[in-house]
């Protein structure tokens, strides 16, 4: 088992305030004291605003000729139709991440799958976001018993079943630069070359979120 290992830790909080509440994210300021964990004496208050995130899923879900399912939707941000992976916020109380995956396959694909598995999970931006993702490898495919309505930028959603290794080249290429999908492409591609030995169980605890790290 190799050493190389995040260590999560636990400063001490002096404040935390809201300072911008968005339609979907806010924005926080905590002042924090760092220098107590490795027995430092110099402690130094610092004072850092990200943003305040529910957490997201996504799904790569892999057929039995190897394809991957792509999405292409409007991003306003970045001024682009990127292709993507099936995705969406763990913004529904008290559901799982993984009831949350299966309920966007269905939602943004009319999509079932009978295996799932953890493929990945990383955090998008920890310099200025509490953000976290994980993304679930998704296999058995069949349609959903019900077609879903899609609408704002969803309603021209483009699905396409693309090759793994032609998707992987897009990647390497630079032609997709999403970042979620092409986390969990190379990461499908490195799986499938081990054998799948890394998959995790999909409901693998998360303590990376920060609402499982808050019921700690």
């Amino acid at each position: 088992m190799s050493e190389l290992r995040d260590e999560l830790v636990e400063l001490p909080v002096l404040s935390t305030e809201t300072v911008f509440t968005g339609m979907v994210w806010n924005i926080d300021r905590e002042r924090f004291r760092l220098g107590d964990t490795n027995g430092d004496e110099t402690d130094a208050e610092i004072t850092r605003e990200f943003m305040a995130h529910t957490g997201a899923v996504a799904v790569l879900a892999l057929d039995e000729r190897e394809r991957v399912l792509l999405i292409k939707q409007y991003r306003h941000p970045v001024r682009a139709r990127e292709w993507e992976l099936p995705a969406g916020l763990l913004d529904e109380q008290g559901e799982s991440p993984l009831r949350t995956a299966k309920r966007e396959l269905a939602e943004e694909a009319d999509l079932v799958a009978e295996d799932w598995a953890l493929l990945s999970e990383f955090a998008s931006s920890p310099g200025g976001s509490n953000e976290v993702i994980r993304i679930y490898l998704a296999r058995g495919i069949s349609a959903a018993n019900e077609v879903y309505e899609r609408t704002d930028e969803e309603a021209e959603i483009e699905l396409r079943w693309v090759p793994l290794d032609e998707a992987v080249n897009a990647v390497l290429a630079h032609d997709v630069q999403n970042s979620i999908l092409m986390i969990g492409l190379l990461s499908a591609h490195a799986g499938r070359a081990s054998g799948w030995q890394n998959l995790g169980d999909g409901d693998t605890p998360w303590p990376r979120h920060p609402a499982e790290r808050s019921a700690r």
